[in-house]
Order: C-alpha cells, then sequence, then structure tokens
C-alpha cells in the first residue's frame, strides 16, 4: 500500500512544507493573508464545480494541497510572538541596553549553568508598560539561596542582552535553539535585585510543577539516592534537570538516553497498563466510551505533568487515536495515525518541527512500522521467551535505521552496543514503569513501605550501573563521526531504496538501489573537494589562545592550554569534525607566521614586536602586553589588529578607540567570534 494515497499524509506534508517556507522566508503576515483567502475561496469554488462533474479534475485536490501549504506559513507567522503589537521586543527599538523595571512571572526551571540559574519567564511589563513575550532569566548562583518556583512573579531593574550566536565555527547554536521557543533576549540579574509580588494566579505549568514538587517532597522522605530520585524524575515526571553529567553521559554512551526521554515508547506502556486497569469497564453500558475518555484524561494529565514537551506531546497525541479506536472497536492504520498526530500536533507548535526529539520520535517510530516487519519474519523461533527477545531486538534495530543519519547529524556518535541495553532495559521497562507508578501513588499516600522503596530503588541503581558498565566499554563507542546535512538526505535516500529493493526485488528497484548508491558517492565526492584548504584560524577561547593552520586534509593547532582546559576543551573537536578533517597536530604558539603573501605578526604579554623590515598584514594582541598601539602602527603599518579572548577587557576597549581613531580595522574574537583568514 503506498503512502501516499492516504489524504492526510498528503496534507501533513503540504503542512510541513509550509512550515518550513515560513520560518525561512520572511513574508509578510498581510500577504499571507490574502492569499490563503484567495486559495479559500478557490477552494470552495472548485468544490462547487467537482460536485456538478461526472469526471473529476486535479483541481479541487491542487487547492487543497496550496490552501495547507499556505496555512503552513500563516501558522508560522501567526505563533511568530514578535508579530504581536504588544511583543517586548518593539520597546527595545531604542536604548536596548539601558537599564529597565521588568515585571514577569516564572515559567520553566532550566537546567543550571556552571555560574548562573537559568530560567525562562514570561514578561508582564516594561517600565510599567504592558508588554508580551517570554526572556531567557539568568540568575547568579547563590547556595544560600533557594531556588525561584514556577509561576514567582518578580519585580527587576536590569537591562535586556542579545543572545549570541557561537564564537567558533560548528558549535551548538544556542541562540538560534532558542529563537525557536520565542525567545529572542536574555537578562542577568541576582537573587537580592529580584523584588517578589504576591500572586494567587496559578498557570498550567505552575499547577503541573507544584504537583511534581508535592510527589518529590513525598519521595525525599524514602531512602533514595540523588541519582535514584533523578532518574525517577526523569521517567515519571518527564524532569532530567537533575540528572548528574555523568549518568547523563552513561546513558548517551550505552545508547539508551531515549529510555531517559519520555516518548512513544513510555506512553504506549502506560496505554497497555491503564488498557488492563480499566479492563473492567467495558461491562458496563457504554464502556467503551467512558475508558476511552478515562484513559485519554489520564495521558493528557499525565503530559501535563511531565512539561509537554515536544516527544511528549507527540506521543500522547498519537496514543490518545490509538486509544479512541482500540476501545471503539475502529481500524486504524499506524501511518494514518502517526499523520493525524504530527498534523494536530503542528497545527498548535508549528516550531516543533524543528524540535530534535519530535524528529527522532516520528523516524524512530516510522522505522519501527516500516522495517521491524521485514527483520522480525527472517527467523521465527516458536520458544515464546526467545520470540520475544528476537522481537525487542528487531525493533531496536528498525529503530536505528531512522534515526541513525539524524543523530549523527547532530551528535556525531554511534554506539553501537545500543542493542545490548535496549535488550535488557527495555523488557524492564513496562515493570520499572508499572511499580514507579504504584511507588508514586503510594508514597503520595504515606503508605509506602520503606522495603519496597528500598527494593525499587535498587532496581533504578541496578539499571544505572549497567548502563555505566556498557559505556565504559569504549572501543564500541564511535565518536566524532562528521555527518553534514548532504549525507543526511542522502543516507535517508540509500535507506528508502535499500527497503524498497527487499522489498520488492525487481529491475526497478534495483536501478533507484544503484542509483542511491551513485549519490552517496557523489555526496562524500563533493564533501571532500568543499573541506577547507589554507585557512589560518584565531580561535576565540576565555582566558586563553588558540590558533589552527589547516591545510588539505590537516589541521596544526598551537594553544597556551594547561592540561585541565586542553581536555575539556571542544573548540578544535568540533571544527575537525564539521570540516571533515582526518590529522590534528600540535605546535607552539610561533610569533610570526608566514601564509603565502600574508604575514601575521602576534605579540604576547611581553610585548616585544622589535622586527626590521617586516610590515605584517595582521597583528594579533594576546594575552594583554602592555603597548603603545599609536606607536606600533606607526612602525608597522599593519592593515588588520585582531585581539582575541586571552586579552583583558579594559586592554580591549582602549584598543578599539584607538583603531576607531586611526580608521584601521580592529577585530575582537568575544564580539564577532573566530577571525579566519584565507591564505
Amino acid at each position: 500500500m503506498r503512502l501516499l494515497n492516504f489524504t492526510i499524509i498528503k496534507l501533513t506534508f503540504c503542512l510541513v512544507t509550509g512550515i518550513i517556507i515560513g520560518y525561512f522566508f520572511n513574508i509578510a503576515l498581510k500577504l499571507n493573508l490574502m492569499l490563503t483567502g484567495v486559495l479559500f475561496a478557490l477552494l470552495l469554488y472548485s468544490y462547487l464545480i467537482a460536485r456538478k462533474q461526472f469526471i473529476k479534475t486535479i483541481w479541487f485536490g491542487l487547492c487543497t494541497y496550496l490552501l495547507t501549504i499556505s496555512v503552513g506559513v500563516l501558522l508560522t507567522n501567526l505563533h511568530n510572538e514578535k508579530n504581536n503589537r504588544f511583543h517586548y521586543t518593539h520597546q527595545l527599538f531604542e536604548a536596548k541596553d539601558s537599564l529597565k523595571t521588568i515585571k514577569f512571572r516564572v515559567r520553566e526551571v532550566l537546567k543550571p549553568g556552571n555560574y548562573y540559574d537559568k530560567y525562562i519567564v514570561d514578561l508582564f511589563e516594561i517600565d510599567s508598560k504592558k508588554i508580551s513575550g517570554k526572556t531567557l532569566l539568568n540568575i547568579q548562583k547563590d547556595s544560600l539561596q533557594n531556588t525561584l518556583k514556577v509561576d514567582d512573579v518578580f519585580i527587576t531593574k536590569t537591562e535586556f542582552k542579545d543572545l549570541i550566536h557561537p564564537l567558533n565555527p560548528y558549535q551548538f547554536d544556542y541562540k538560534i535553539y532558542l529563537e525557536k521557543k520565542y525567545i529572542y533576549h536574555q537578562i542577568f540579574t541576582s537573587k537580592q535585585a529580584l523584588y517578589r509580588l504576591n500572586s494567587d494566579e496559578l498557570t498550567l505549568f505552575g499547577i503541573a510543577n507544584n504537583i511534581r514538587n508535592h510527589i518529590n517532597k513525598k519521595l525525599k522522605r524514602y531512602p533514595f539516592t540523588a541519582d535514584e530520585l533523578a532518574i525517577i524524575n526523569a521517567l515519571l515526571l518527564g524532569q532530567r534537570q537533575d540528572i548528574s553529567e555523568e549518568i547523563y553521559s552513561s546513558y548517551t554512551n550505552a545508547g539508551a538516553i531515549h529510555i531517559l526521554a519520555i516518548s512513544g515508547l513510555h506512553i504506549g506502556i502506560i496505554l497497555l497498563l491503564l488498557q488492563f486497569v480499566f479492563k473492567p469497564i467495558d461491562r458496563i453500558k457504554n464502556g467503551a466510551l467512558l475508558k476511552s475518555i478515562l484513559i485519554v484524561s489520564i495521558l493528557w494529565s499525565f503530559a501535563i505533568i511531565a512539561g509537554l514537551s515536544a516527544s511528549v506531546t507527540r506521543a500522547v497525541t498519537m496514543f490518545s487515536i490509538v486509544a479512541i479506536a482500540m476501545n471503539l472497536k475502529r481500524p486504524t492504520n499506524i501511518y494514518n495515525t502517526l499523520a493525524i498526530s504530527m498534523f494536530v500536533i503542528l497545527l498548535f507548535k508549528p516550531l516543533f518541527l524543528f524540535d530534535v526529539g519530535f524528529q527522532l520520535s516520528y523516524l524512530a517510530v516510522l522505522s519501527i512500522v516500516a522495517i521491524d516487519p521485514l527483520l522480525f519474519n527472517l527467523w521465527k523461533p516458536k520458544n515464546k521467551i526467545v520470540k520475544f527477545y528476537w522481537h525487542t531486538l528487531t525493533v531496536t534495530v528498525s529503530a536505528q535505521f531512522g534515526i541513525i543519519p539524524l543523530s549523527l547529524y547532530y551528535f556525531h556518535q554511534f554506539p553501537s552496543l545500543f542493542f545490548l541495553s535496549n535488550l535488557i532495559i527495555i523488557p524492564l521497562l513496562g515493570l520499572i514503569l508499572g511499580c514507579g507508578i504504584g511507588v508514586i501513588l503510594l508514597a503520595v499516600l504515606n503508605a509506602l513501605p520503606p522495603v519496597a522503596a528500598s527494593i525499587y530503588g535498587y532496581i533504578i541503581s541496578l539499571m544505572n550501573r549497567f548502563v555505566a558498565w556498557v559505556s565504559q566499554q569504549e572501543s564500541f563507542l564511535f565518536k566524532d563521526i562528521p555527518f553534514n546535512l548532504l549525507y543526511v538526505i542522502v543516507a535517508y535516500i540509500f535507506i528508502i531504496a535499500l527497503v524498497g529493493f527487499y522489498i520488492k526485488r525487481n529491475y526497478s528497484t534495483l536501478k533507484l538501489f544503484l542509483i542511491a548508491i551513485l549519490i552517496c558517492q557523489v555526496a562524500i565526492s563533493y564533501t571532500s573537494l568543499k573541506k577547507p584548504e589554507n585557512e589560518f584560524i584565531i580561535f576565540h577561547k576565555s582566558r586563553n589562545s588558540l590558533l589552527g593552520t589547516t591545510t588539505k586534509n590537516k589541521i596544526t593547532v598551537a594553544s597556551d592550554f594547561d592540561s585541565v582546559n586542553e581536555v575539556k576543551s571542544k573548540i578544535i573537536k568540533d571544527y575537525v569534525v564539521g570540516n571533515h578533517i582526518k590529522t590534528v597536530e600540535k605546535d607552539s604558539i610561533q610569533s610570526v607566521y608566514l601564509l603565502n603573501n600574508k604575514k601575521i605578526l602576534v605579540i604576547d604579554s611581553l610585548g616585544v614586536y622589535n622586527i626590521k623590515s617586516f610590515e605584517p598584514d595582521y597583528v594579533l594582541l594576546r594575552q594583554s602586553p602592555k603597548i603603545n598601539l599609536n606607536r606600533l602602527i606607526d612602525s608597522l603599518n599593519p592593515k588588520h589588529i585582531i585581539a582575541d579572548g586571552s586579552n583583558y577587557k579594559s586592554y580591549i576597549t582602549h584598543w578599539e578607540s584607538v583603531c576607531k581613531k586611526r580608521k584601521l580595522p580592529f577585530y575582537q574574537t568575544s564580539k564577532k567570534g573566530a577571525f579566519v583568514i584565507k591564505f
């Protein structure tokens, strides 16, 4: 059965196309509204004409698809909070960096950074003017003060700061990530600078947070360790903020990170548990309808408590449709169900389309549905236990087919022992979730026996230790795999062609498979040709200097890092992976670099630059040299002055003012990012 025979799949594809167009192209809202209105009128007209025609034409379908694309663009525009005339950004055109009195309410508590506790807040007022919008709040860490609570309302006086793009090539772009959540600025303050206001208003997020806090307060009375509580919160409450870096890395490296993110696997298990618990309701009149209402209500209550993340929303939407169909005895098609759930979610949250969890969860389910039956039929064991584990393995491998290209693109690593982690954990996950729900209910009712809590905590601890052991098998973990967006597209073309050829072995599918292989070869050759050659990079690193010279397939790195900073730094790793570079060599920082016809002079803290008959194209100032910049410019006549992240801010400010007066280009890596010189 061809997927495109389903109308809802076609409409979902058109909606996705519209959202992509709306996000990447700035289409005016008024023009978008007019176009949508015209297309809607054409759709009505074509529908009236089609009703009277015996022979069907393409015009009604064409108008429907064009209208759906236009609706996708319109949804992206309407959900863009900047289009609201009361949005706070309209108040920041003038004097953005000046102090402003801001009234806000805490919306979400984020994972804290090294120096700041982080929150997403809803803005109410700026300088007594009513406004709307969200922003990122950073509060200096203070061990003596408690963290803020969801729905707390505060007033503070501070300034709005721009979100900044990454300062080095191929680093994670946190600015774009936040913009997809309609967050465009950030504010910094301290707890002492916050004035709390009395507010009795509770939002849905606040109610959910209060429920989670109440559950955690009850659980803390029992002998759970911090790591065990963190896993319980992740598995059952959808909150991963308290998971330690060590535990999180273990699950990532073991290929079991999806266990910690509530998704279709968790919701499917919970649905089966609810089906079993409410089975007696089927015996009463209208029991199927009542059972459907109860199950869907519980699933969505669970989604709200879990924070309504993209993966949770997707899973609950899809399984709500499945639950209704199951209990009303209606036949379902999983492709239709997937398309309906995606369509509904994107109507309300169009930018969920760009959420990594949303993408991975849909691809995983789609590949399981398409590929698992093929793998499972390769062997049909008669023993039920063997059959169960064989099916678990085929489901796991099928999911990997769907998510490997995207996982490599986002995370650049492949845990080859993923099947081992899943074979052990997934069969136990139903028990862990079922018992976990019972543990939480009994704890809230103050009826949980300490022995039961200890046993459950021990099971969680065993799971953590097993995952840690798998993650320590580093020879089976492939890291730093270069994989760009072109590779992602080509990989999915190859997978689709391979599956198609396996299902139907004929000349046409063989031809498509061979074309897919040819496309892969072209993509690899193209990427190889696009590698940077003859490139000198001055990276930005706070308090340090980091230089790189790239030639063909090799980069020579020079830095003044100590051993600790060298281990922690990901700057070179990101650059190497992003550019598909194979060889990395180390060198010391030189005072002079001759790059074909370009000359670079490096001046360090000693301030020595007495070089006769040498006019550099670039002068790099590092480690805050005490020099007279005017004298340097007069004697060396450089074309550019560059200051990296190792310099004091006061020095950089002075140098910038000197260069501005002398009308000489000045480049500051802490503002503009890495400086690249082609030679």
